[in-house]
């Protein structure tokens, strides 16, 4: 993967990772975490485009999912402090440079 240009699929990846790796309990209805539904509010992504990214996340052991009907999904952040730093999923969502951090937090 360059580092330069992210093709619209890891935006599309890295905003989903983003907003659970800051997501707050305010945003969520559910002690649990949030739904792929509300998730895909969120971030303005259809949710078809939303699950297949929340499926990624899950392979790759990051996020944690809870329930049936609904599903709640929940950033794992020991799992994640645990990846390879190498790992493609890892740098793409360490990449801060264009992060807008006022989108997830309110002072």
């Amino acid at each position: 993967m360059d580092n330069y240009e992210q093709t619209e699929e890891d935006k599309i990846l890295r905003s989903v990772g983003l907003e659970l790796m800051f997501l707050t309990p305010e945003k969520c209805n559910s002690d649990d975490g949030i739904t792929a539904v509300e998730l895909a509010k969120l971030v303005n992504i259809p949710l078809d485009k939303v699950k297949k990214k929340l499926n990624i996340l899950k392979e790759k052991d990051i996020v944690k999912v809870k329930g049936i009907n609904p599903k709640y999904w929940k950033f794992n952040e020991y799992n994640f402090q645990r990846m390879d730093e190498d790992d493609e999923i890892f740098r793409l969502l360490c990449s801060f440079d264009d992060v807008d951090f006022d989108k997830y937090f309110s002072y």
